[in-house]
C-alpha cells in the first residue's frame, strides 16, 4: 500500500536529486567552462595554438572521461571525506559528479565553439580584437545557442550519474530505487523512482530546448 511516508519519501528524493543534479551542473560548468574555451583556443586551428596547454588539457579529459562513474565515485571517496566531512549522502555525491562532470561539459563546450564561423573571428581580428575579446564576444556570443543546447544535455548525463550514486548511499532517487525498490524487492517504489527520474529529465530537456530556439530566433 502506498502511504504518506512513501510520499514523503519520494519528495526528499526528488529534492535531493535535484540539489546533487543542479549544484553539480554549476560547479561542473565553473570548471568545465575555462577547460572547454582553453581546448577550442589552443587548438591548432584556434585563436591562440598552443601545443603543449592542449596536449595537456586533451589527456586530462580524456582519463576523467574514460574511467565509469561508479569507480570514479569509489576512487575520491578520500577527497569527498577530505571536503565534505563524509563519501556518502547527497551532498558528499556533488564532489564526484562534478568531477565527472567537468571534461564533458569541457569538450561540449570545445565543439560548441569550434562550430562558429571562422569568417566571424577572422573579421574580429582584422579589426584589431584580442584574444579575450574575442573570447568573449565573438565566441561566446555566437555559441550561445550550442552552448545551452550542451547544457541540457549535460543535465541530463548528470542526473542518470546521480541515479548511478545509489548503489553506493549517494542519496536521492536513485538511492530509493537501489535500498527500498531493489534490495527489498518493493517493485512499486523502484518504478516510481524511475518514472520520477525519466519526468525530471524531460523537464529539463524541454525546458533548454525551448530556451535554446528561443535565443536562436532572438539571434536571427
Amino acid at each position: 500500500m502506498w502511504t504518506s511516508d512513501l510520499t514523503a519519501m519520494m519528495a526528499e528524493g526528488i529534492r535531493d536529486t535535484l540539489l546533487m543534479t543542479l549544484v553539480s551542473t554549476v560547479f561542473g560548468y565553473i570548471l568545465g567552462l575555462p577547460m572547454g574555451i582553453a581546448l577550442a583556443v589552443t587548438d591548432q586551428n584556434g585563436v591562440k595554438p598552443n601545443v603543449w596547454i592542449y596536449k595537456i588539457l586533451d589527456v586530462i579529459a580524456n582519463i576523467v572521461r574514460s574511467i565509469p562513474f561508479l569507480i570514479l565515485l569509489i576512487l575520491v571517496m578520500p577527497l569527498t571525506k577530505l571536503i565534505v566531512g563524509k563519501s556518502y549522502g547527497s551532498v558528499a555525491t556533488i564532489v564526484p559528479l562534478t568531477i565527472a562532470a567537468a571534461p564533458f561539459i569541457g569538450r561540449m563546450i570545445e565543439s560548441s565553439l569550434k562550430e562558429v564561423d571562422q569568417g566571424v573571428v577572422e573579421a574580429a581580428q582584422s579589426m584589431g580584437a584580442g584574444t579575450f575579446t574575442i573570447i568573449w564576444k565573438v565566441l561566446l556570443v555566437e555559441a550561445r545557442t550550442s552552448i545551452l543546447v550542451g547544457v541540457t544535455i549535460a543535465i541530463g548525463t548528470i542526473l542518470g550519474y546521480s541515479a548511478m550514486a545509489g548503489v553506493v548511499g549517494g542519496g536521492g532517487l536513485g538511492d530509493i530505487a537501489m535500498r527500498y525498490g531493489y534490495y527489498r524487492y518493493e517493485t512499486l517504489i523502484m518504478i516510481v523512482a524511475v518514472v520520477l527520474l525519466v519526468i525530471l529529465v524531460q523537464i529539463f530537456q524541454t525546458l533548454g530546448m525551448r530556451l535554446s530556439v528561443s535565443l536562436d530566433r532572438r539571434k536571427r
